[in-house]
């Protein structure tokens, strides 16, 4: 009977937000209207272009603020719809791309994650946690020389590794040859983003250190495990009893695929079981970003203790935090523009690895044509404040090309499986 009801009529709107959500992932995508002065949803448009917003404003006058992402396509379609609308960012996706610039920065730095010494939850276990006979660490075969992300559940190399590697090698020998980054990716059949990516990355290392360090909810329970098994304790279910009294929650075969890598192979006689990794793996990139980007008195005190250690290891990273804090506090309490000139200047001075900052272009990103620069952007406090005017840049989307034939003597990508 709800859903019977006609839907509301769309009053008067001054400030509109707009946002795409999807669907189904990667296949269909929608865009959501919002009244941002009551947080009502107001319409929802089939599709995220820019013809099918613009259509929606200039059916709807009178919007006077239109709060978005960076997306280019709703930039467009604002400009279109509505010329004479401001345009504003929100503090929700300014602190996304803060993130993610972030993260950027804590992988290329990632050698300072690593902590020589455990931390207070890695524990020698009780004598009695341990009623099962132990056997001697003789009996167990080196442990694997690749970290646990480079491997599967089976303890092979993945897929993924030896992928990124091939595009890696192919990437910089074609740079070596005085190719563009267009031509690279006209070459192997690369999109231009992702030649971009491994041509910036000065190491593989750099390149594969965030698909091989995910999070995995069975990360703080790996040391345990790995102790337990160098002490000879195997059984899977032993060891997944043990550690739910330990405050797991997941389930048994969790456990089974991970300890599934330090198995002998089934299919060799001679193999041994392996023995597992004695030091504490470091902290996943995005644990460390969440640390860095969550308010220092909302850390625990492990985690601040954790974190403070890596900012010790790495002024870069202890720079980065800094700046990040400052630009919260720039949001919270509305002083963007008195401060905002000053930390953006301060940033820059930073030797740090980050995208471009407003008025900058990267030395990989085109130029844009003269007469399609976008708009300035401004943070939107809330209603009844002042506007700040913070700027910027929406992301420049290009046409696709024809996939040529690669040339004679290019190195080839092989399909992938």
């Amino acid at each position: 009977m709800i859903r019977a009801l006609p839907d509301p009529e769309v009053g008067p709107v001054t400030v509109l937000g707009v946002d795409d959500f999807a669907k189904r992932k990667g296949t269909s995508y929608a865009t959501v209207l919002l009244d941002m002065d009551t947080h009502q949803v107001i319409d929802v448009l089939d599709g995220r272009e820019a013809d099918t917003f613009a259509d929606w404003l200039r059916a709807h006058p009178g919007i006077e603020v239109i709060c978005r992402d960076r997306g280019g396509s709703y930039a467009l379609g604002a400009r279109q719809g509505a010329p004479d609308a401001q345009q504003v960012a929100d503090k929700f996706h300014l602190l996304q791309d803060l993130g993610k610039a972030v993260e950027r920065t804590v992988i290329a730095h990632h050698a300072a994650l690593h902590d020589p010494d455990p931390g207070p939850e890695y524990r020698e276990p009780a004598p009695t946690a341990a009623p099962h006979p132990t056997k001697p660490g003789a009996d167990l075969a080196p442990p694997p020389a690749d970290p646990d992300g480079y491997r599967d559940g089976a303890g092979q190399s993945r897929r993924l590794v030896a992928r990124h590697t091939e595009r890696y090698d192919a990437v910089h020998a074609l740079l070596a040859r005085g190719l563009s980054l267009s031509a690279i990716g006209r070459e192997l059949g690369l999109n231009r983003q992702t030649v971009a990516r491994f041509a910036r990355a000065g190491s593989l290392e750099q390149v594969l250190f965030k698909a091989t360090h995910r999070a995995s909810i069975l990360d703080d329970f790996k040391p345990y495990l790995n102790q337990r098994w160098n002490q000879g304790v195997t059984n899977a279910a032993v060891l997944h009893a043990e550690i739910k009294s330990r405050g797991w929650q997941g389930s048994a075969e969790a456990v089974r695929a991970y300890l599934r890598q330090y198995r002998p192979d089934p299919t060799d006689d001679q193999s041994r079981p392996r023995q597992a990794p004695t030091t504490p793996a470091p902290p996943k990139p995005r644990r460390v970003v969440r640390w860095i980007m969550t308010h220092p008195d909302h850390l625990r005190e492990t985690e601040a203790e954790h974190l403070a250690k890596i900012l010790g290891r790495s002024p870069e990273l202890a720079a980065t935090t800094g700046h990040v804090r400052a630009f919260a506090t720039m949001l919270t309490e509305r002083t963007g523009r008195q401060h905002l000139d000053g930390w953006l200047t301060a940033v820059r001075a930073d030797p740090l690895p980050r995208p471009p900052l407003p008025g900058q272009r990267h030395r990989t990103r085109p130029r844009r044509r003269p007469g399609r620069a976008h708009p300035p952007l401004f943070i939107r406090r809330c209603r009844g404040h002042h506007m700040q005017d913070q700027i910027l840049e929406t992301a420049h989307v290009r046409p696709g090309q024809p996939r040529p034939t690669p040339e004679d003597g290019a190195p080839q990508l092989s399909h992938r499986p």
